[in-house]
């Protein structure tokens, strides 16, 4: 079903990809064009870009760095061609260092997603001047989040943790194109890829984005994604400050954790326990971006390195978090062992097939569903971008393709619903728009009872494995 390349009939540009809602608003295109092509925040609270009296020759060179265009290479051949030796699976991509752990400071943790390795190998790279600067998602004015440019410890440090909001790139890369300093990236798959592009086609960037770190991700939200759970805390909208999507708590698991949101001018924070909130679950794909309907990236292909949670029995139970790293670039391998040598990192060595295990539930969307999705599109007529995954559904039961189904009509449904709620400044719009079909989803997926006790006996097997250890 993974196959290097399935090229369609008719070329994608990016054209078609804003014109179907594929574009994933990262701003490729317009640090290509220098700024030509604009990138604009949509009603809905997602980028993209805006083509509107655009030239041809632009659209060109907008199309050959567009993540989701025809006209640029794809993960499989960005990855080949930057690290033809590795070693390669078809769910990971290349890969050097396949590995589990976390830092080892503890103090640490609670300001850390999971577990605190992005952050450390980051700051590792500036002590020792491997980069100037670290280009990433970070705390902004309007909106709260947005790509920043740390050249400081103390900068990078107060970007730590999960920022589940739009984010493109754009001004922050031609802010310091040209100013001779070098930098590590940091991104989703999408934008991992559509910056190695841009390095491709610009010796000056190639130059000076020097380490591209993938974060591992199951889909990007739009901003009603934290506006939602905010409100259902008791702070609306025009009133929100700022968020934590991920409040770790010692005594639950690294899955459970809370989130957190703050009102405009108020010390207090509201918390919740993330799974309780209307959409709580990862799996009901609320405010999902249509473009992720089409990613078949999960690992960070075209990355140096890929680093996410390690979502394992054994791993999850520690509620500190644990990261899955598949390091690609040779300097950030020794990097690691290094670290774990000096004893800031503790690490385990884990093969492909507890890798891909680790994003169980994100391959089932992004290869088998997108397969799914592919072949309903196909079907019915509507465009569709080429990937790696050929359309279909024998490799899934009808159940499953119905419930890959319901779950993109859930998506679709939360933008436009929470859109009407804040129009009409009444959530209950979004929640009873949103509850029934969040509850036929969970009816369809509920775990068979036998099931759920083997996950949970597995869990405590590993409670107890990890204390006799400690002893």
């Amino acid at each position: 079903m993974h196959e290097d390349s399935l090229r369609g009939n008719a070329a994608v540009t990016i054209e078609h990809v804003v014109e179907n809602n594929v574009c994933v608003g990262c701003g490729a295109c317009n640090v290509a064009t220098g700024g030509r092509i604009p990138v604009v925040l949509r009603p809905q609270g997602y980028y993209q870009a805006d083509l509107a009296g655009v030239s041809q020759s632009d659209l060109d060179i907008g199309s050959r760095v567009c993540p989701f265009s025809d006209s640029a290479k794809n993960e499989t051949e960005l990855a080949q061609t930057r690290y033809p030796e590795l070693a390669e699976d078809p769910r990971i991509g290349k890969y050097g260092s396949l590995l589990a752990g976390r830092i080892k400071d503890d103090s640490q943790i609670p300001a850390s997603s999971s577990g605190g390795i992005t952050t450390w190998v980051l700051r590792r790279l500036l002590e020792t001047g491997e980069v100037d600067g670290v280009i990433h998602v970070g705390n902004t004015d309007q909106p709260m989040f947005g790509y920043v440019v740390s050249e400081t410890l103390d900068e990078l440090q107060d970007g730590r943790k999960s920022k589940y909001h739009p984010a493109k790139f754009a001004e922050a890369i031609r802010s310091v194109r040209g100013n001779g300093k070098k930098y590590a990236f940091v991104g989703v798959p999408c934008a991992i890829k559509a910056v190695r592009l841009l390095r491709e086609g610009d010796e000056t960037l190639a130059a000076q984005l020097k380490y591209l770190v993938g974060i591992v991700c199951g889909h990007l939200k739009s901003t009603a994604y934290a506006e939602s759970f905010a409100w259902q805390l008791g702070v609306p909208p025009q009133k929100l400050d700022t968020v934590d999507f991920r409040i770790k708590d010692p005594s639950r698991t690294s899955r459970e954790y809370k989130f957190g949101a703050r009102a405009k001018g108020s010390d207090v924070w509201q918390e919740a326990p993330t799974l309780s909130l209307i959409g709580g679950s990862w799996g009901h794909a609320v405010f999902q971006l249509n473009a992720c309907n089409y990613c078949d990236d999960i690992f960070a292909e075209a990355g140096d390195i890929a680093i996410g949670d390690a979502w394992l029995s054994k791993y999850e139970i520690d509620w500190r978090g644990t990261n899955v790293v598949v390091a690609r670039d040779q300097k950030l391998a020794e990097l690691l062992s290094q670290g774990a040598q000096d004893g800031d990192l503790t690490l385990d060595v884990l093969g492909p097939d507890d890798v891909a295990r680790t994003q169980a539930g994100n391959f089932r969307h992004r290869r088998e569903g997108l397969a799914v999705r592919l072949a309903d599109d196909r079907d019915a007529g509507r465009w569709s971008p080429t990937k790696r995954v050929a359309p279909g559904r024998d490799h899934v039961t009808p159940d499953r393709v119905e419930l890959i189904r319901r779950r993109r009509a859930l998506s679709e449904t939360t933008h436009e619903a929470f859109e009407n709620a804040k129009a009409a400044d009444d959530l209950q719009v979004y929640l009873n728009a949103v509850r029934p079909l969040i509850e036929e989803y969970q009816q369809a997926t509920r775990m068979r009872f036998s099931t759920r006790v083997k996950n949970r006996l597995k869990r405590d097997l590993w409670k107890v494995l990890r204390k006799v250890k400690a002893s």
